[in-house]
């Protein structure tokens, strides 16, 4: 069973931020789903394509909490996680595909991580930019309206990969997007 992890945060709030790019992602992806809830955490079971599709209903940095429940109530295995998130080292529009690595300054990574004990996770990075002065409030921050062209796009983008990568190899996938 593949787990396909969409970081973000909880409430209306942090709705459409750029920190919420997984939340988006997995949202456009499964189309208006029923999602069920579960360890801190609202999931959808697609039997069909036997693939869990979680978005971890706690504070960003504490994501690990979730993921490592359903890891371990489904047992999961590490090779078979994929999370989806944002990232400022890239410009929007940007999408790298990683099969491991560090958390990169990321905190719902770095606790994923820290929590699973290992870094050979498969990852989705999302460029959102950067803010120079203000990266909280940049990261919290809604889509500019100029940002918000490019947006579909991406997310439409991200949907392609989450498809293929329940499809494909992973290095076919790479090689695909990258």
């Amino acid at each position: 069973m593949k787990l396909i992890v969409g970081l973000g945060n909880p409430g209306s709030k942090y709705e459409n931020t750029r920190h919420n790019i997984g939340f988006i992602a997995i949202n456009k992806y499964l189309n208006n789903v029923s999602f069920k809830n579960k360890f801190d955490g609202e999931y959808y079971h697609d039997n069909v394509k036997n693939a869990i599709f979680l978005k971890p209903m706690k504070y960003m940095n504490l994501s690990g909490e979730v993921v490592k429940k359903f890891v371990e109530y489904y047992k999961i295995s590490i090779d078979d996680i994929l999370i989806i998130y944002d990232d400022m080292a890239f410009e929007l529009g940007t999408i790298k595909i990683k099969p491991d690595g560090s958390c990169g300054g990321h905190n719902g990574i770095k606790n994923i991580i820290d929590l699973l004990g290992d870094s050979n996770i498969k990852r989705v990075r999302v460029g959102i930019g950067r803010n120079s002065y203000d990266m909280k409030n940049y990261v919290l921050g809604k889509f500019s309206k100029k940002e918000l062209l490019k947006l579909d796009d991406v997310i439409q983008q991200v949907v392609n990969i989450i498809d293929d990568y329940l499809k494909l190899d992973f290095d076919k996938l790479m090689n695909k997007y990258n």
